[in-house]
């Protein structure tokens, strides 16, 4: 008979159960990561009747870790002095893990960009879904599943975002920045960032299917002017929606909010989550 296969050793066996769980860990880490999404353009400072490269990130500020494809957009819109366009989809491209769109400028003003996708469904454990709520900024549903014992429940999600971000165009400034796109979730500001001077106050209003949210947990952050990661902040929303972020920088600013509700008698899905971003910059 021909010898036995020997066993494996006990050290090997470990070993490749710890690689093993790394990767998973590794893989759940990606995938939790990768949640944010922000339109950024190559500047938020153009000239009348140029082109501004527009990125789609979807992932972090600084990098975008999936590509959002065209089927996947329910709007893309170009608000000017003009008044409101929808982007010719041909006109989205896609290479590799990043979506971009070319901004054409027209007459000088402050131009609002805009981008709404398609819901999608996200199964997650408990301990992972938990995680991601601590992480991305939904405080008030983690704290009610400890509160009311849901706390080891799975979820299915159905989540959606809605991204926008001004560019001023010349020195002409005008009320466009106001404009209200109609999304799900939506951040509206209240004055021109490019109009205030630094160390001003900037309010915003935080908007769910077109009502004010009060007690909403809002998250600010951005980068200096060389790119250097700035320490990301939060702040409540008042009785009215409105959340008060401090321009006390210069560089590029997001401001981001998560409305995350339960559902009930939903056959895909028990919870859902309708993303918000607006992205700017101060001089």
């Amino acid at each position: 008979h021909p010898p036995s296969t020997p066993p494996m050793p006990r050290l090997r066996i470990v070993a490749r159960a710890t690689a093993l769980a790394v990767t998973g860990l590794v893989a759940t880490a990606g995938l939790l990561a990768a949640h944010d999404m922000f339109l950024r353009p190559a500047s938020h400072f153009a000239r009348p009747n140029s082109r501004v490269l527009v990125r789609l990130l979807n992932g972090t500020f600084s990098k975008s870790e999936n590509s959002i494809d065209r089927d996947r957009l329910v709007d893309v819109a170009i608000v000017s002095p003009a008044g409101r366009a929808k982007l010719d989809t041909a006109q989205w491209s896609v290479a590799g893990d990043t979506s971009t769109f070319t901004l054409t400028t027209g007459a000088g003003g402050t131009y609002v960009l805009g981008a709404s996708t398609r819901p999608r469904i996200l199964g997650l454990p408990p301990k992972d879904f938990n995680q991601y709520l601590a992480d991305d900024g939904m405080p008030d549903e983690l704290a009610a599943r400890k509160k009311d014992g849901t706390i080891n429940q799975p979820s299915k999600e159905r989540y959606h975002k809605h991204v926008k971000a001004l560019v001023q165009v010349g020195d002409t400034h005008d009320t466009g920045f106001s404009t209200i796109l109609g999304y799900p979730a939506e951040i509206v500001p209240l004055q021109n960032p490019y109009t205030l001077p630094l160390d001003a106050t900037l309010d915003v209003k935080v908007l769910v299917d077109g009502k004010p949210i009060a007690n909403q947990y809002v998250q600010y952050g951005g980068r200096t002017p060389s790119e250097g990661r700035v320490a990301q902040h939060s702040v409540r929303s008042d009785k009215d929606g409105i959340a008060h972020i401090p321009l006390d920088r210069k560089g590029t600013y997001y401001i981001k909010f998560i409305d995350m509700r339960r559902l009930t008698g939903d056959a895909e899905a028990n919870y859902e989550s309708k993303w918000a971003t607006l992205t700017f910059a101060v001089k």
